[in-house]
């Protein structure tokens, strides 16, 4: 259907009852139909993403970014009901997203239409941080009107909101509180939560880990809240991000953890793949076919209510409506990643890298520091078979034929802010990758003179979304580290098992010379390890009482995270804290009391599993990874 409600195209499009189907082969379908291309679809992107921070309530903010990679995106249309005739002056938050690398005017431009008439400020494209840029005044009759965005560029123009008043000087605040607190009241949105739900657990982050803790502990008989700060499930293994699962399931001590992932992991191997490798749907399935899995789409968690050392209450909030629900229960999971919840409710935890001598890890700096490994924006460019043309980007970061990237896609390699905070700085973090994509791929178009290989390509996909691998790490009863990988220490609690390698990046060397201080390429060496189970007491929190991680955010060093955080692994991670969770529930006891009094009953749920028993075919024999007969330490080679 249009903007008008006029029905373009009806198709019934046969699934063969395969629940699985994907939303991207219906799309094409139905374009297909309507003689339309997918680039001339607006891309609708609500990040929810903060603005500085993201743990702080009055800062999850919701954005558009018309994210055409160089073509205009469609109109954003909306309808607006004038509560009276008259002249409106109207102001847009914005921002000009390459303000950090470059001083004028920048490329996400876009225009504002009301009604018929198009506003003649160009937005966008000036200034240096989140602003209300003034659209101009336009004048209405009562009643509805269409309002919408008109994408000047292609480059990721972005929209906040749209403010129309009557008077003069009445400028929306900018100050944080001061915006939250007058967002709400535009929206008539209650200061406090007027809805209020309640379970037995309720699992944050729904990434591989957050959907395997939900669905364990459903299957052993609690009710569940799973919060996802994004439409689709996976988190990084998602269509939005697209890394493939990694590391091995199904391994002893307790080889019952990691069956479950073949129930919804995709069968293709493969990092920054076509959409539809991912299996978004079959994620999905997996989700609803959870009776006691209560799924919470496109919400974020803002805010935590305390009793003493224990959480009594999650405030969520819609990343695109704004409205907010309290979610109570005695057992709470922080899966986000970013360790949201823990840091909300005061748990202890680490950011960055350790010394080497506070563990002893070889592998570690000599000086404890603040970096970590970076976010990845990943892309890549299709053939078309006809020359085609990109629009000249240059905007602060310069390529010449020294120094560009002369690929066709861009991986896990394309990775940026090690030296930035990776929760503060995340919007900075994601606008620089997409800063230099199309800053490479314009010169490879338009500057590089034998060009050959790219006369006939166009971007393809470009994440709009970043791939984060490392932020805040809570800390458990036990701190993994290098020496209990290195030597398989024996931990009477072992729980999941990791295979992957230490796998820590860091800045390329050759990037860093053509980029000092602006590099957007990383490297890593692969350290083989021997197979090593980690212990329970790495997965809730050593101070908040009623708190499980799983995740890349559990109770590790920085150089022990490097074979943990791989997702197959996480998803056992999430496995065991939905079992924990389980038993918790029977004996209304803390995690903690579990490994205290109950770790034999633990130890067999781990050993059975809770993935389906039905014929249920391994596909998940790709990227695995290489592990050693015997323990690093202990080999004689």
């Amino acid at each position: 259907m249009d903007e008008n409600d006029k029905m373009l195209v009806f198709s019934h499009i046969p699934t063969e009852y395969d629940r699985n189907v994907s939303g991207e082969k219906i799309l094409k379908i139905a374009l297909d139909e309507i003689g339309t291309s997918e680039s001339d679809i607006a891309y609708l992107v609500s990040t929810g993403y903060g603005r500085k921070s993201f743990e702080r309530a009055d800062l999850n903010i919701p954005e558009i970014i018309a994210h055409g990679m160089g073509k205009p995106v469609a109109d954003a249309v909306t309808t607006v009901e004038f509560p009276e005739t008259g002249t409106y002056r109207v102001y847009v938050r914005t921002f000009n997203w390459v303000a950090p690398w470059y001083d004028g005017e920048g490329p996400g431009k876009f225009a504002l239409r009301v009604g018929s008439r198009k506003l003649s400020a160009t937005l966008g494209c000036t200034g240096s941080e989140w602003m209300w840029q003034c659209a101009g005044k336009v004048s209405v009759r009562k009643g509805p009107v269409s309002v919408s965005l008109t994408d000047l560029s292609g480059f990721d123009g972005r929209c906040d909101a749209v403010y129309f008043t009557t008077e003069e000087g009445d400028v929306p605040p900018s100050g944080s509180a001061e915006l939250a607190t007058f967002r709400k009241r535009m929206l008539g949105i209650p200061a406090t939560p007027q809805t209020a739900e309640s379970f037995d657990f309720v699992v944050v982050g729904g990434g591989i880990a957050g959907m395997c803790a939900a669905a364990a502990a459903s299957r052993l008989g609690c009710s569940v809240a799973l919060v996802n700060d994004r439409p689709v499930l996976g988190g990084n293994n998602s269509s939005e991000i697209r890394v493939h699962l990694g590391g091995v399931i199904e391994l002893g001590p307790n080889e019952g953890l990691g069956r479950m992932i073949r129930e919804f992991g995709h069968s293709r191997e493969g990092n920054a793949r076509p959409a539809e490798n991912y299996e978004d749907a079959k994620k999905s399935a997996f989700i609803a076919g959870e009776q006691n899995v209560k799924l919470f789409s496109s919400c974020r968690a803002v805010a935590v209510n305390k009793e003493g050392g224990r959480i009594k209450s999650v405030i969520v909030r819609h990343i695109e409506t704004g409205e907010e629900t309290t979610l109570e229960a005695p057992l709470f999971a922080d899966c986000t990643g970013d360790g949201t919840v823990g840091f909300l409710a005061g748990a202890d935890y680490r950011m960055g890298r350790e010394s080497r001598d506070e563990f002893g890890e070889t592998l570690a700096p000599e000086t404890a520091d603040r970096m970590t490994m970076g976010s990845s924006v990943q892309w890549y460019s299709v053939d078309t078979g006809r020359k085609t043309s990109f629009p000249t980007f240059s905007y602060g970061v310069e390529f010449n034929a020294e120094n560009c990237e002369r690929v066709t896609m861009g991986e896990w390699k394309w990775e940026t802010g090690m030296n930035l905070d990776q929760i503060r700085d995340f919007e900075r973090i994601r606008d620089y990758g997409l800063l230099v994509i199309y800053s490479n791929w314009s010169f490879l178009k338009n500057g590089l003179k034998d060009n050959a290989k790219y006369r006939n390509r166009e971007l393809g996909w470009v994440a709009y979304v970043a791939g984060k691998r490392e932020s805040r790490r809570l800390l458990g009863d036990y701190v993994l580290k290098q020496d209990d990988i290195d030597k398989n220490v024996f931990h009477e609690d072992a729980s999941f098992t990791a295979t992957w390698d230490i796998d820590l990046h860091f800045p390329d060397s050759l990037n860093s010379v053509r980029f000092p201080d602006r590099e957007f390429k990383a490297a890593t060496k692969h350290i083989h390890i021997y197979p090593h189970a980690v212990p329970y007491r790495c997965l809730y929190s050593r101070n908040v009482d009623n708190l499980f991680m799983a995740g890349r955010n559990i109770s590790v060093t920085h150089v022990a995270l490097g074979t943990v955080r791989v997702m197959r692994t996480t998803g056992m991670m999430g496995e065991v804290v939905g079992m924990a969770a389980s038993l918790c529930r029977k004996y209304d006891a803390s995690p903690r009391l579990i490994y205290q009094k109950h770790l034999g009953e633990l130890r067999r749920l781990m050993r059975e599993g809770v993935g389906r028993k039905e014929r249920i075919p391994n596909n998940q024999k790709f990227n695995q990874g290489a592990s050693l007969k015997a323990p690093r330490a202990l080999r004689n080679d």
